[in-house]
């Protein structure tokens, strides 16, 4: 089964650093190749790079040009698939108009993070798997970086994806940790 209707963003602003504070976080090289190949791997239509900062933007379309159209892309041919599902925008915002002007209609966002607030809005994996599966609609995974989405973004966000626990209290893990377990739950049936 393909699924073509769910996309991940991976934030850089607005987020939480380690005080509190609301910051703009620096891409990670790891992030951007981990992160691509676990969407392509789950069907994910698009993965989108979200940070403010040219100068990241600069750094991020190198890279990208490498592995699509440099060296990288003939050394490696299956990185380059995965590259080529990424897309850089500025914000939030430009993510949900792109998708929009792909599938009609602006998308249902999906807030993910380890310490969400427990309202009407949590939804395990699987309710959200079927939800997806039933609708003609596209749906937008948010991950945060640094110490997790500010509560502006949280706010706004239609759905929230229940925390990834452990049998234990520690509780922190990396981002693209956090992207392949949870796309892992949410379509490991699918493929089996």
């Amino acid at each position: 089964m393909y699924i073509d209707n769910f996309y991940i963003a991976l934030l850089h602003y607005p987020v939480y650093n380690r005080k509190g504070d609301v910051v703009t976080t620096a891409v990670a090289n790891v992030d951007i190749h981990d992160i691509s190949r676990a969407a392509k791997t789950f069907g994910a239509r698009h993965f989108y790079i979200v940070t403010p900062v040219l100068e990241q933007h600069r750094l991020v379309e190198k890279i990208l040009e490498h592995w699509l159209r440099g060296f990288g892309a003939d050394f490696n041919p299956s990185r380059k698939a995965a590259f080529q599902i990424i897309r850089l925008k500025k914000n939030l915002e430009e993510v949900q108009d792109d998708i929009a002007s792909l599938s009609g209609a602006r998308p249902k966002v999906i807030a993910t993070g380890a310490n969400l607030p427990q309202d009407e809005r949590l939804r395990s994996p699987g309710s959200l798997k079927r939800e997806i599966l039933d609708s003609a609609g596209s749906f937008l995974f948010l991950f945060g970086t640094g110490w997790g989405l500010a509560d502006e973004v949280i706010g706004m966000a239609d759905y929230l994806l229940t925390p990834i626990r452990g049998p234990f209290e520690y509780n922190h893990l990396s981002v693209r940790s956090a992207v392949s377990i949870i796309l892992d739950r949410l379509w490991r049936e699918n493929f089996e």
